[in-house]
């Protein structure tokens, strides 16, 4: 990685204003301006159905991954990590993800092609079993599984509104109608 780019991403995530993240993708810095009502809704209501199915799994939200690939720092911050409870119990900013067992993004005007993209590639590359994706521009929801080098073999779409099943070790339908 080049030093220039990795102190402007400092530069860039010290002067950040409260509730903006600034990730590094692929070589490139995303500033990403706060989440909108509706965003946080449905990360919401995603956590709440995962507490209700997994009580042994955390819920994090704002949580920083380092996702080899995703970079050369792989600097990221997801909507939504699920990982066994106490998996980043220490004072780090970016996390190993080798406990995460689903990451979830809720795609805005603003993210849509990271998601789409740069992410989906780094998070099959980090080897995350499960790639929730609510794409919310195309009304639709996407779990991506089986990661295999920049790619996910199985991706399960459906209609914001409809049950999608999602992989062990989650292991539950999850209900999109609230969305």
């Amino acid at each position: 990685m080049d030093a220039s780019v990795e102190a402007a991403f400092d530069a860039f995530d010290a002067a950040a204003p409260e509730g903006w993240r600034v990730e590094l993708i692929e070589g490139k810095i995303h500033v990403v301006p706060p989440a909108n009502g509706e965003h946080e809704e449905i990360v919401s209501e995603v956590t709440g159905q995962v507490r209700d199915h997994r009580k042994e799994y955390g819920r994090y939200t704002g949580l920083g991954l380092h996702v080899p690939g995703a970079s050369d720092t792989g600097k990221v911050i997801p909507d939504l990590v699920i990982a066994p409870k106490g998996s980043f119990a220490d004072d780090q900013r970016y996390h190993d993800p080798a406990p995460v067992v689903l990451v979830g993004e809720v795609t805005s005007e603003s993210t849509a092609a990271n998601d789409r993209g740069p992410k989906l590639r780094g998070y099959a590359r980090a080897g995350i079993p499960c790639y929730l994706l609510i794409d919310r521009e195309a009304g639709t929801v996407i779990v991506y599984s089986e990661p295999a080098e920049d790619r996910y073999t199985r991706a399960a779409e459906i209609e914001i509104s409809k049950t999608v099943a999602l992989p062990e070790p989650l292991g539950f339908d999850l209900d999109t109608s609230q969305f």
